[in-house]
């Protein structure tokens, strides 16, 4: 497998992802990644080993939460990294939209649609959760106030 290649807007962090996905973007319409990002923010749950960043003096690291901190690029500001602040977690959340070549894979799922701006509608037939780790069946008008995992972003 030959290394899949990426970069910021202003090609000061670039990076190459050395292994096979094991997941599938998903998207995050909560509040924090929709400032952000000025939309919703799709990332790549991609290994911390698999991964050989350049440039990672330019990466800017804001802790947006007690659980969450976010890279962005400090030269160009685009959004690059999303992870919890768990000692030894061993993913990165790579925004999708750096990778130079189009990926094979599609969305997995949509996150937070309890929080997902007005101004849009998720009609990709994509599942939807509330928060992170449950469904909102097709149809349903109320969704479940909370769930087990709790807010990650």
């Amino acid at each position: 497998m030959s290394a899949i290649k990426g970069s910021c807007l202003c090609k000061a962090v670039t990076f190459s992802v050395d292994a096979e996905f094991e997941h599938s973007p998903e998207a995050c319409h909560c509040q924090q990644c929709r400032k952000q990002t000025g939309g919703f923010f799709i990332s790549v749950n991609i290994r911390k080993r698999d991964m050989r960043l350049r440039g990672d003096a330019h990466v800017v690291w804001y802790q947006s939460s007690q659980e969450v901190e976010r890279g962005f690029c400090g030269r160009c500001g685009s959004t690059l990294f999303w992870q919890p602040l768990k000692k030894d977690y061993e993913w990165v959340g790579v925004s999708a939209s750096l990778f130079d070549s189009p990926l094979s894979l599609k969305m997995a799922k949509h996150t937070f649609v309890s929080e997902q701006g007005s101004y849009y509608d998720i009609a990709d037939g994509v599942s939807q959760h509330p928060r992170y780790g449950i469904v909102v069946a097709k149809g349903a008008t109320e969704r479940p106030k909370q769930d087990v995992l709790g807010q990650l972003c």
